[in-house]
């Protein structure tokens, strides 16, 4: 439960038609199972203490009798177990039957929720036996307790303010606008459904997309139990298809025609903050619902949900490809745009031979095609100064000339070793004013350039660097249109791979995969031996962890304890926990210090979930305070014992 995960358990019984002893004897046995495997939810079917398909014996008096018997084993077997089951029965209230949800824990009944749409067309007729439910919970008496009862009821936990339970009962997902829209509306992040849903060609698939597409439309987790083997056949068959689902992804699901139980660790903290994010999620106001509150001992749950280490980039190679080229096709459309809106002539971009400048120039290739611009008015700029390489000059000098682009070289050392005499600075001094000396001259010729050839300057930064502030301040920073502002620097990587891979160009493919292979390096200090010197990722970090921590700060809003835990879980035997802990260190300590760059950041294109820019998902000021943020950080550097 630390850090709003909380494991639950779907699970479906082996039954008998009509014989709620020996229901009752395998739901106990299935609390047990899930107790046993740390779940804190536990979900069983529609009706499963009778078995759904008992037909016409659902209004025999003998079999309720069973029924009520069996829930009260079920309640007192629940006494010492930190865990809510939930499972289907028959109740008879009112004079009428009632297909009913009943919730037991610890020893209690916490309530018990009806269905509200009772299916009686095709092979179902459910109204043959069963009155809807009230919407309005009344208490009643049941079983020596009284309980709540009815539709419009929710269980939330005092020691997880984000941990509520509604639920829904089969059909009323099936409806137009089920139950459980309303029950996210007021506040519920788990809704659980016991189902007992007919098996046939294709449904599965109709079955899935429907449970994963209600979570994510309410913005929720999603528990889905379904009969199975053991139910009458004698007109349908039942695959015990059980789903976990979390904001519309599959977290779990069974093997169908076959009964037993799937867990899944929810994150109620990920969904709060999806729910916070979002402004047309609104409170229910119209509907009275009744809040049942119960205190549940907060224990760690362990961790066996998978977190890629990539969250940028697909696993699936068809469907990297697929994304990587959507992306593309945005940048370029942004760039499109912005050249016919201020009718450039040309385009001037700075270029390295690394693996940003590599990917806005691709990415203004394909713009200039779209325009039908001829590609020479691509200025491409290599800009040789202390640092620069043969290598990487060579990338640059192919690269140019395998697109088609006009290449141009401005020697800058003379200009760099002036302006170092103009401000007094000793050029064997390699500080950071040495460094950012050539940044700023570079954007100074690009600027100028791009007035001579009428031309807007592509920017090439990416939204790795703009995270971190690993950019000169009006030097790299700037542009006119920033194509890769919101492409982190993993995905960087995958999307000139993809060009690699896709050009017919042999040439080019050579020089692409050479960039590929090449370190990450701003090369402003000199090299040694004519090798890079000065590697990005030994001075910052590596970027796979710090797009790892970006994503699940920016996206989800985690805290720096959780994002610590999460990457221990996902780099485990990758880095060491003090590696983790230093880099995360880094990188909320630059996230705040450096957002005085990303407050006047040019326009570019957002492609992804997340971006900094000030005009768009990222409005933070840039004298905003770490202290809260750091604090943790010292808590874990207490609990890593870390020294200085």
């Amino acid at each position: 439960m630390k850090d709003g995960f909380l494991k639950v358990a779907a699970m479906t019984p082996d039954v008998l038609v009509a014989n709620p002893v020996f229901n009752g004897e395998k739901i106990r046995e299935g609390m047990d199972l899930a107790a046993k495997e740390g779940a804190r939810l536990l979900l069983l079917p529609e009706l499963c203490l009778t078995a759904y398909t008992c037909s016409d014996l659902f209004i025999q008096g003998t079999l309720l009798e069973s029924v009520k018997e069996e829930i009260e084993e079920i309640k007192d077997w629940s006494m010492n177990q930190n865990m809510i089951t939930v499972f289907g029965a028959p109740l008879e209230f009112y004079g009428k039957l009632y297909n009913c949800a009943v919730f037991v824990y610890q020893g209690k009944i916490l309530g018990i929720v009806p269905k509200q749409f009772i299916p009686n067309y095709s092979e179902f007729y459910e109204a043959r036996h069963f009155t809807r439910g009230p919407k309005k919970v009344e208490w009643i008496h049941f079983l020596g307790e009284e309980v709540p009862f009815g539709a419009n009821l929710l269980f939330a936990c005092e020691e997880m303010p984000n941990f509520i339970i509604g639920c829904e009962i089969c059909e009323d997902l099936w409806t137009p606008l089920p139950p459980s829209s309303h029950h996210a509306m007021k506040g519920a992040t788990i809704i659980v459904n016991p189902s007992a849903s007919v098996e046939t060609t294709t449904k599965e698939v109709y079955r899935k997309n429907l449970v994963s597409m209600q979570s994510a439309r309410l913005v929720s987790a999603y528990v889905y139990a379904d009969a199975g083997e053991g139910e009458s056949t004698t007109d349908v068959v039942f695959s015990g298809h059980n789903l976990i689902c979390e904001n519309g992804t599959v977290l779990a699901e069974s093997k169908r025609f076959q009964n037993g139980m799937i867990c899944g660790e929810i994150d109620l903290n990920r969904l709060a903050a999806d729910r916070r994010r979002m402004s047309t999620f609104l409170p229910e106001t119209e509907e009275d619902y009744e809040m049942v509150r119960f205190s549940m001992k907060p224990e760690e749950t362990t961790l066996t949900r998978q977190f890629s280490k990539t969250p940028f980039i697909p696993a699936n190679q068809a469907e990297r490809e697929k994304r990587c080229d959507e992306i593309v096709t945005l940048q370029a459309m942004g760039l499109k745009k912005r050249l016919a809106h201020t009718r450039a002539q040309s385009a001037v971009i700075g270029i390295s031979g690394g693996l940003d400048s590599t990917l806005a120039v691709l990415v203004t290739a394909r713009a200039f095609d779209l325009l039908e611009i001829p590609r020479e008015k691509i200025i491409c700029v290599t800009m040789p100064c202390f640092g620069t390489t043969d290598r990487t000059y060579q990338n640059a000098v192919t690269l140019t000339k395998e697109l088609g682009a006009t290449l141009k070289e401005v020697r800058i050392m003379k200009a760099v070793e002036q302006h170092f005499e103009d401000i007094g600075h000793d050029p064997s001094l390699h500080n950071v004013t040495y460094e950012n000396s050539q940044a700023r001259e570079r954007t100074q010729i690009l600027m100028d350039l791009s007035n001579k050839y009428n031309g807007l300057v592509i920017g090439t930064g990416d939204l790795s660097e703009l995270a971190l502030g690993w950019a000169t301040y009006n030097g790299d920073h700037m542009s006119m249109y920033g194509v890769n502002a919101s492409v982190p620097k993993t995905l960087v990587r995958h999307l000139v791979r993809y060009f690699a891979d896709t050009t017919n160009q042999e040439g080019l493919r050579a020089s692409l995969m050479d960039v590929l292979d090449t370190p990450v390096s701003p090369e402003l200090l000199p090299p040694v031996d004519g090798v890079i010197s000065q590697k990005t990722e030994d001075l910052v970090g590596p970027y796979e962890l710090h797009d790892f921590f970006l994503y699940y700060m920016l996206r989800f809003g985690f805290s720096p304890k959780k994002i610590f835990r999460i990457a221990k879980h996902t780099f485990a035997g990758d880095y060491e926990d003090k590696t983790i802990y230093k880099w995360l260190r880094t990188f909320c300590w630059r996230f705040f210090a450096q957002q005085f760059k990303r407050s006047c950041l040019p326009d570019g294109p957002k492609v992804g979930s997340i971006a900094v820019s000030p005009r768009g998902d990222l409005r933070m000021p840039s004298d905003a305070s770490p202290a809260v943020w750091m604090s943790q950080m010292d808590e874990l550097k207490e609990e890593l014992q870390i020294e200085d």
